[in-house]
């Protein structure tokens, strides 16, 4: 009786594994390492007073919770304008499914310059928000309103494909049983879009925090007021401050990659949650 031979799924697995360490180290790992090593040159007290300058600080809040607030905003309506796509027929449909896409193919600059155009006191929407006390443009509301433009097709295009793969059956078993239609989506069709959900969540908040071009127009840049934290890594830039640059920039990635952490690991949670569920 011969040997059995091992067979994986995957012919050529650790030079495949190489060619993609290597790849990550090139790509990823060795430009993050830089900035850590030239920030960790300046010695703590020229980092903490960076890192923690009062026009910083007031990046931070607005960056994070901007970009935040807007990937939230964008997963509810994301999801509403998932459903429509997937679920209902109607005049224009294919030209709006397209539309979803315009903002990964649009320039950032220009689409902050159409922000702007619109948004902007004398623009076709601000002229009629500003006399009712509602300033978009050039506050951070001009922040809030281009990240969630941005955002918008990562939660879309994250949850329609689960939509469309959704078996109908489900619902109309739950609805046999008695469940109105909101109980059916909270605990019927909810469940099973949550780990779509969840990451459009964190794709569209990574696009937000490192966002400049779109912003940058429509925030009009007011000091302690409408910075964002690219700007100020820009600023240090502009003004040959390299190792002040890379101190932000090692701030900005911490904790970046925490939150995704954490936003990845109550994804990992919540799919082995519904895989032990059914």
């Amino acid at each position: 009786m011969g040997r059995l031979r091992t067979s994986r799924v995957l012919p050529g697995f650790g030079l495949s594994l190489g060619y993609t360490l290597a790849y990550l180290s090139l790509i990823v790992l060795i430009p993050f390492s830089a900035v850590f090593i030239r920030a960790s040159g300046m010695g703590w007290d020229a980092f903490w007073h960076a890192v923690s300058d009062e026009r910083v600080v007031a990046s931070y809040k607005l960056s994070f919770g901007a970009s935040l607030l807007a990937a939230a905003i964008n997963t509810v309506f994301g999801l509403v304008l998932a459903w429509g796509l997937v679920r209902y027929s109607f005049p224009g449909k294919k030209l709006v499914d397209a539309l979803i896409d315009l903002p990964f193919a649009l320039p950032t600059a220009v689409a902050g310059i159409s922000l702007t155009a619109l948004y902007a006191k004398n623009g076709w929407i601000g002229q009629y928000l500003e006399p009712a006390g509602l300033k978009i443009a050039f506050g951070p509301a001009g922040v809030l309103v281009a990240l969630i433009f941005i955002g918008l097709p990562f939660i879309v295009r994250t949850v329609q494909p689960i939509l469309e793969d959704f078996d109908t059956e489900f619902e109309e078993a739950a609805a046999t049983l008695g469940a109105s239609r909101w109980q059916t989506f909270q605990r019927v069709v909810l469940p099973t879009l949550l780990p779509a959900l969840l990451t459009g969540f964190a794709l569209a908040f990574a696009r937000a925090v490192g966002e400049y071009g779109s912003v940058i127009f429509i925030a009009g840049n007011i000091p302690m007021v409408s910075e964002i934290t690219p700007l100020m890594i820009i600023t240090k830039l502009e003004q040959y401050d390299y190792k002040g640059a890379t101190a932000i920039a090692s701030v900005m990635l911490v904790v970046s990659f925490s939150l995704l952490l954490v936003i990845n690991g109550l994804q990992a949670w919540t799919s082995r949650r519904l895989g032990s569920a059914t």
